[in-house]
């Protein structure tokens, strides 16, 4: 049979491997079947955790890593990494909530959906200002806080007072005492910055659908928990709404984050620009994805879940549908299959392959590491050499 050129391109399998590890697993079992492809890779993010790896990967011209000294969720002092992209005239800081606050920085048990902050944030945003960048990319995905955003805007330069005139502690919970918010002090530089939310998230900010009902009890938040953080949230959202002028609540995609997007979209006019954009969009564009796909014979993507969820913007299905547009078949791996995953993608994909091969927890699918997907890539391999003797 004639080789081919196969485009690698998934998302991570949340809590297992990030997506530079899954194309890689996917390729070694890839190998084993038909050793004599050829094979591109481009591991996809979708704003979360991972998103940095992600670009890096690709290996774009100008790219560099850069450190900061910051804090974690909970206030501990850790030092986080982030992008810097220098393409032309244009230069570029890529920053990743979650590197700082993000839910993987905390142990299960450290989980605390009230007190966590995104503080840490806000200081990767001043070490890139401190550097020069005056453009921003923000992902917000993966975070462990539910503080409306507070956290940034606090080391941005804003103030958010209790009744007595002093200053809050951090985190959502303490919002509920929020009497007064001072934004006078915010960075004079924020004029200049031009910044870029990626971000699939299109929940408001409060009730039901919110950031606190929807997403606070993965970062432990027990059921009185989530009535505190809406209350607390929308406490916010008052004050904020009546010092900017316009609404922010309502805004699809405020309650991305624990709300940070509606933090940000409330100092949208101190800024030069803001914008928000799907991650996997941005994604695409900064590690050159096109390119890699022009010139492949099919596409591999995949990630942790594939069900109903998968068709609200998830990264496979803009990998789907950006090889649909190429004219390039694609097929999508998951760790698992749930109702509703093939409608999600209708005749985009070709097939879906699960890497489980029997019957095991998710526990256990997460901790079996890269072996399952590796695995996998093998058996999908062998499915398109018997398709390709088929249509011999």
């Amino acid at each position: 049979m004639r080789s081919l050129r196969v485009l690698f391109a998934p998302d991570s399998f949340k809590g297992s491997l990030d997506s530079v590890e899954v194309a890689a697993a996917l390729a070694d079992g890839w190998r084993r079947a038909r050793p004599d492809d050829e094979l591109l890779f481009a591991p996809l993010a979708d704003g979360g955790e991972g998103m940095l790896r992600a670009i890096a990967a690709a290996e774009p011209p100008g790219l560099a890593w850069r450190r900061a000294r910051t804090t974690d969720p909970i206030g501990r002092p850790i030092e986080a990494a982030y992008l810097a992209l220098h393409e032309g005239d244009r230069s570029v800081a890529i920053v990743e909530l979650a590197a700082a606050s993000g839910l993987s920085r905390l142990a299960p048990d450290e989980r605390d959906a009230l007190h966590a902050g995104t503080e840490g944030t806000g200081d990767l945003l001043l070490a890139a200002l401190a550097a020069g960048y005056r453009e921003v990319i923000l992902g917000i995905g993966g975070s462990a806080t539910t503080d409306g955003g507070s956290g940034i805007l606090r080391r941005l330069g804003a103030r958010f007072l209790d009744s007595a005139g002093d200053e809050l502690p951090p985190g959502g919970g303490a919002l509920a005492r929020l009497s007064r918010l001072d934004l006078d002090g915010l960075d004079r530089r924020l004029g200049e910055l031009r910044l870029t939310i990626a971000s699939d998230v299109q929940n408001p900010l409060l009730g039901p659908t919110g950031a606190a009902a929807i997403y606070g009890p993965q970062k432990g938040a027990a059921a009185g928990d989530v009535a505190r953080l809406d209350a607390a949230l929308a406490r916010l959202a008052d004050l904020l709404e009546a010092a900017v002028g316009h609404p922010i609540r309502g805004v699809a995609g405020s309650g991305a984050a624990g709300g940070t997007a509606a933090g940000l979209l409330a100092i949208a006019d101190r800024l030069a620009s803001l914008t928000i954009r799907p991650g996997v969009e941005l994604v695409m564009e900064l590690a050159h994805f096109d390119d890699r796909l022009r010139d492949s014979s099919l596409v591999v993507t995949g990630e942790g879940r594939i069900d109903a969820q998968t068709a609200f913007g998830k990264t496979v299905l803009g990998a789907a549908r950006r090889a649909r547009e190429a004219g390039i078949p694609c097929l999508v791996v998951a760790g698992s299959i749930g109702p509703g995953a093939t409608e999600a993608f209708g005749d985009l994909v070709v097939a879906i392959v699960p890497t489980v091969a029997a019957a095991i927890t998710v526990a256990e699918a997460m901790a079996a590491g890269a072996g399952p997907i590796a695995d996998a890539g093998e058996r999908v391999a062998r499915l398109v050499s018997l398709g390709g003797r088929l249509g011999a």
